[in-house]
């Protein structure tokens, strides 16, 4: 049995029970069946689909966002957010993917040759809690209008999200088994990345469950695309404007509670500007409002589960006991974590070293734009970096220097459906969203014709 729990109140919401060999079978048979259909469908006939699915998760954001507030204790502004962008990515593909995958002419000395982009089958998405419906509609968007079909293995604690995102597909009308949602334990996924029917696998997670289904999908010889976290810096220069900084600063680390990959992580302040950034900066922090996520006023929730906000408190501790200072925050109730900033924090700090899921600032002060530079690449992740500076010009000359994903100047790392979202090193490889997220899913076929 799966449960969902409230992390809040730590009440049960809903057990579901696992499906069983036979019933799994019986999905991914219908998957294929489906897929046989869906891939001689029209671009039109599909974004008709996906257009009536922006207005199913528009109508019904407040509900949906609800789900999520008692899940995960995201807070319900922040919520009912994350189904609007949902919505707007189903629009975004519904609009541009005829355009994005139309057949490329490639000149030769051929009387014709050009490149056609067309669906692999069925894709496996693997997805984590976090963002219960922005992870799953950021693949299923583009992956559905490439001609896809799509199975979700959700976490174990949004099973409740998992039914009604499935659920939203089935009110817009797509035919059945275009999208289907698998209840089911970690324990199910190897068997089904080795069935011949699924051609490729998605995930969003862990370093650890990342190496597992690459590995696995590897064996196969599928593809797979990877986003493992972050742990991203923000770096504030000596002549970056310090109150924008302040403000993107706050959402950039601690909205979703701090659980998110693509948080600030490591704030990297000059020497110059570090005492005027962190007395605004705290200000901000204690304005911060801690409450049930229900409440329309509440910023910060709780962490999704109680373990997850022990290990925080772990990585803190131990950067305690190395000589990090807590300026504000730093203590555990359950699994709610307060919001924390740390100083004198050094490059062996677990808070440094390891990704923080949570609410945490970590502060390090730097001297030269060339210090910081080496600072943030100091880290096994490569997702994305914040810079801020009023002179753009410079700092884009060092855009390059950067050993990440996404480099944003004078805001905070974010997806957007309009541009290409991943990274490098153990932050994962392939890309969603864009033009390049959805050719990931598809079979990139030359052809050459000769008279």
């Amino acid at each position: 049995m799966i449960r969902s729990v409230n992390p809040y109140n730590n009440m049960l919401l809903k057990e579901f029970e696992e499906l069983s060999e036979k019933e799994i079978e019986a999905r991914i048979e219908l998957a294929e069946n489906t897929f046989d259909r869906w891939k001689e469908t029209s671009f039109e006939e599909r974004a008709s689909f996906l257009r009536k699915l922006a207005t199913v998760l528009a109508a019904k954001k407040d509900a949906y966002g609800k789900i999520m507030a008692l899940e995960v204790g995201k807070p319900i502004k922040q919520a009912v957010a994350e189904i609007e962008k949902c919505a707007w990515v189903c629009n975004y593909y519904a609009e541009n993917a005829k355009t994005i995958l139309k057949p490329e002419t490639v000149i030769t000395d051929a009387y014709k040759s050009y490149v056609n982009y067309e669906p692999l089958g069925i894709v496996l998405a693997i997805m984590p809690w976090n963002y219960p419906f922005w992870q799953v509609f950021r693949f299923a968007a583009p992956a559905v209008m490439a001609g896809n079909v799509g199975l979700l293995k959700h976490a174990s604690n949004v099973m409740m999200s998992a039914e009604h995102i499935e659920d939203s597909f089935r009110l817009a009308g797509f035919p059945e088994g275009v999208f289907q949602s698998l209840v089911i334990k970690s324990n199910k996924v190897d068997s089904i990345i080795k069935d011949k029917r699924v051609k490729a696998v998605t995930l969003t997670g862990s370093k650890p469950a990342g190496s597992a289904v690459a590995s696995a999908a590897a064996k196969e010889i599928k593809k797979s695309v990877l986003e493992l976290g972050g742990s991203n810096a923000f770096i504030v220069c000596n002549d970056a404007n310090i109150d924008k900084a302040v403000e993107t600063g706050i959402n950039a680390r601690y909205q979703n509670t701090g659980q998110s990959c693509i948080a600030a992580k490591r704030f990297l302040l000059h020497k110059d500007v570090a005492a005027v950034f962190l007395d605004k900066y705290l200000e901000k922090v204690k304005s911060l409002r801690s409450g049930d996520p229900l409440e329309e006023d509440t910023y910060i929730g709780t962490l999704a589960r109680e373990d997850l906000a022990v290990e925080l408190e772990k990585q803190v501790n131990d950067s305690v006991r190395q000589g990090a200072k807590v300026l504000i925050g730093g203590n555990r109730s359950g699994a709610y974590y307060q919001p924390t900033v740390l100083t004198r924090v050094t490059e062996d700090m677990p808070v440094f070293k390891e990704e923080t899921f949570g609410p945490v600032a970590a502060v390090v002060i730097f001297e030269n734009l060339e210090e910081a530079i080496r600072i943030s690449n100091n880290s096994d992740f490569g997702l994305g970096v914040s810079i801020f500076s009023e002179n753009t010009d410079h700092i884009e000359k060092y855009i390059t220097r950067f050993n990440e994903g996404a480099v944003f100047v004078n805001e905070l790392v974010k997806s957007d459906p309009r541009l290409p979202f991943g990274g490098i090193k153990i932050s994962g490889f392939g890309r969603e969203l864009g033009y390049y997220g959805i050719k990931e899913f598809t079979n990139i076929k030359t052809v050459v014709i000769n008279k």
